[in-house]
């Protein structure tokens, strides 16, 4: 699969099928992309469960918190990393122990080494994305500020003008 590019439908399928997520590299810092990602799919009705060996055992936003993929007590149906691409081959290992169906990488982070390993296990794959960017995209949350032409940008169109 070529992971520079996702069709809706994929994206679609796999934020319908999923209802349980770990969250690899989750921070109680709510000014930490992890925080407020795993705050929204909690309200969007997904399970997010946690995964911080530094914070092992604490709760977080009503989830207790595991050191590891392979200590959660509960199936997993897609694993999101919010780690660099260096630390994903191995993490993508363990998603194949737990039965995960799904390994998601943040933006940024990319590892074709993981996803061949992924893939080869039968995991769906995505790679480079943000599942709350993309579930407000995709449900039409956020496209009229952008989201639907996949650039999201904090620069002001030329177009609009000054603000008075």
């Amino acid at each position: 699969m070529d992971h520079s590019t996702y069709s809706d439908d994929y994206i679609n399928e796999i934020l319908q099928d999923v209802k349980t997520v770990a969250l690899v590299g989750a921070s109680d810092n709510p000014v930490r992309p992890s925080y407020f990602v795993m705050r929204y799919m909690q309200r969007k009705g997904y399970r997010i469960i946690p995964v911080n060996p530094g914070k092992a055992g604490a709760e977080l936003l009503g989830e207790k918190i595991y050191a590891s993929l392979d200590d959660i007590d509960v199936p997993v149906d897609m694993v999101d990393c919010f780690r660099n691409s260096e630390a994903i081959p191995a993490i993508a290992e363990q998603a194949i122990a737990i039965n995960a169906k799904v390994l998601w990488t943040q933006l940024g982070v990319i590892s074709p080494e993981a996803a061949k390993v992924a893939e080869g296990a039968g995991l769906r794959v995505v790679m480079n994305r943000c599942p709350k960017i993309e579930f407000g995209r995709l449900s039409g949350e956020i496209a009229y500020m952008g989201g639907r032409s996949r650039i999201i940008s904090s620069k002001r169109n030329k177009l609009l003008g000054k603000r008075k």
